[in-house]
């Protein structure tokens, strides 16, 4: 009886990225819409209605965000550098934007934050939700519930395969670690992800950019649970000095050691807080302009293990992108 074929192993693309790619795409488990309950309150998330309208009551002023207009965006901006080399190990850097943002306007165009990550030189692909449309409000919608988060990468596997129109690749992105980059208001979704994500030991890193405006007890948790398995990263200006100190006050009480210089290497345990120096007026630039030009490159670039080529990782680090 003549033997059956085994159908051959699945491949995945055998060369880098040619070119870029950029995707705005819906998903199942993002942030918002969201119609459940805030944890902290037990409250009704959507607490106002109008006719058919639904809305949230800002705690900051009692102003109204409707849902139709602030809470109804489920995409997520997906980007790929150019040079990405899906064969290798990668990163997913999962970035969560700060109150009155866009993922357009905001997080593409005016933080750049995928031309940082391409010019850092880390394999690393851009995963990006959109909170509250162009609003002054930091609510984590659906990542205020557990396991969320941790649905919510599984499903960027599945997304960031599909931008190579190749199901196989897929295989590729699901053992790819994630690195939590938070500005500002996305504090809030990034305690909470912290907290009962149920992202485990996937999560390689925790990175704030003037961010920590509260949740300490959350932040101090994951620091103590990590056990050195992954790295936290918090940079200030004014306005959240107050709060790293506070953070540093809980760590110091547990025992636990971090350092108040820039880290030459964000390696698994390292724990680092660094004051800018800056006042409260240059928040709003902090993404592209903070203790260095370009921040998140800097930082990104100093994550061992994951470079795309030798040369990009060269360039990242003397500010320079190969041409």
């Amino acid at each position: 009886m003549a033997s059956i074929k085994q159908p051959a192993a699945p491949k995945v693309p055998t060369a880098p990225l040619k070119t870029p790619i950029t995707a705005f795409v819906p998903f199942d488990y993002a942030p918002f819409p969201f119609r459940g309950l805030i944890p902290d309150s037990g409250k009704k998330f959507l607490d106002k209605v109008d006719g058919s309208r639904k809305g949230h009551v800002s705690p900051r002023d009692n102003s109204v965000h409707w849902e139709d207009e602030t809470f109804n965006d489920n995409r997520v901006l997906l980007y790929l550098p150019q040079g990405f080399d899906v064969r290798k190990p990668a990163l997913i850097v999962v970035f969560f934007h700060g109150n009155g943002a866009t993922l357009s306007r905001d997080v593409l165009d005016r933080q750049q934050v995928a031309a940082q990550l391409a010019a850092s030189g880390l394999n690393a692909v851009l995963v990006a939700p959109q909170f509250a449309v162009d609003a002054a409000d930091s609510s984590a919608g659906r990542f205020w519930q557990r396991g969320v988060f941790r649905k919510f990468v599984e499903e960027a596997a599945q997304k960031l395969a599909q931008q190579y129109h190749d199901r196989r690749v897929e295989s590729a992105f699901k053992p790819s670690k994630v690195v939590l980059v938070a500005y500002s208001g996305g504090y809030l979704p990034a305690s909470w992800s912290l907290a009962v994500g149920q992202i485990g030991s996937r999560l390689h890193g925790v990175i704030l950019l003037d961010a920590l405006y509260g949740q300490i007890d959350k932040f101090t948790a994951w620091i103590e649970r990590m056990h050195g398995s992954a790295f936290f990263f918090s940079a200030s200006t004014e306005s959240t000095r107050e709060q790293n100190e506070a953070l540093q006050a809980e760590l110091d009480d547990a025992n636990l050691r971090y350092t108040t210089k820039p880290p030459k290497l964000l390696r698994s345990g390292t724990v680092a807080f660094v004051d800018s120096g800056l006042d409260w007026t240059h928040h709003n630039d902090f993404v592209t302009q903070a203790w260095t030009q370009n921040p998140l490159t800097w930082l990104l670039s100093r994550i061992p293990g994951y470079p795309k080529t030798r040369a990009a990782t060269a360039a990242a680090k003397t500010g320079h992108r190969p041409k």
